[in-house]
């Protein structure tokens, strides 16, 4: 039995409007009433998903949220951290100096904005989606007490590919790096991915690896499909991330989410027309 469900949110949990559909929103009351914990793991910071999370009714003391793509889980009812991992400073400077040599658009987060030499258009969509204020500073000259959780170029997806194709071979020893979107490529410390803040959570509560669930869509949610007994890519995953995946479910905007609960969890696809959906594939 499945005792623990992570979701990603963009991408998987929510449709493309940013909006929960009500068929997920159903499955994941049935899963809560059946004792299933459900956890939401994202790259967000938690402001950014306070709304989802209670209109999910996740917000108490006995729940908890997976935010900054690992970097911090954390109580939703009494704020009590779990897990933090941070970046140093010279982490910040390391990664702007090489953001100039690569001539790609930077930005960092806080535990309480985001941070940027200047405002370019992907970091207006970060602040936007998330709700986080925003602070225009060169990163040499940021506050010794700052503390960063993780640090993103972000820039048009097919500048941000050759970036990434550019970057030198020590990054990926000294950072985790993770694309969330097409246009965002996270550094992160690391010891710090999706998979490890699940792991951590799980164990905290007694729940086995066996036991969990994780959904996700994106370069940064395959650590935890990985983890998980089951890990799940949606129909509109990115391929690497569907490789990873033991079982592929419907689009984000075809409820996805709900299925895989229904299936796996309440064993019940009565609203889905067939018993198995044509865009998915068996363990």
């Amino acid at each position: 039995m499945y005792k623990l469900i992570a979701l990603d949110m963009d991408g998987t949990l929510l449709r493309n409007d940013k909006t929960i559909s009500e068929e997920n929103l159903n499955a994941i009351k049935k899963a809560k009433d059946k004792g299933v914990k459900v956890v939401l793991s994202t790259g967000r910071p938690k402001k950014g998903i306070e709304k989802y999370l209670k209109k999910l009714d996740l917000l108490s003391n006995e729940d908890y949220c997976v935010t900054y793509n690992g970097s911090l889980v954390v109580n939703t009812g009494t704020d009590k951290v779990l897990y933090s991992k941070i970046l140093t400073h010279n982490d910040i400077h390391y990664l702007y100096d090489l953001s100039k040599k690569l001539d790609v658009n930077i930005h960092a987060l806080t535990y309480n904005s985001c941070i940027s030499p200047k405002l370019s258009k992907y970091t207006e969509v970060e602040i936007s989606i998330n709700g986080i204020d925003f602070e225009e500073i060169d990163f040499y000259n940021l506050d010794p007490s700052a503390q960063i959780v993780k640090v993103m170029f972000v820039d048009e997806p097919d500048k941000l590919s050759k970036v990434i194709d550019n970057l030198p071979k020590e990054v990926y020893e000294k950072y985790t790096i993770v694309k969330s979107a097409p246009y965002f490529l996270e550094f992160l410390d690391k010891e710090v991915n999706k998979g490890a803040g699940v792991k951590i959570l799980a164990e905290s509560l007694g729940i086995n690896q066996n036991e969990v669930i994780c959904i996700g869509d994106a370069g940064n949610d395959i650590h935890m499909i990985k983890y998980a007994g089951l890990g799940v890519a949606m129909g509109n995953a990115f391929p690497e991330t569907k490789k990873s995946a033991n079982y592929i479910t419907c689009s984000n905007e075809e409820n996805g989410v709900a299925h895989v609960i229904d299936k796996f969890i309440l064993n019940d696809l009565s609203f889905f027309i067939d018993d198995e959906i044509e865009n998915t594939q068996a363990i």
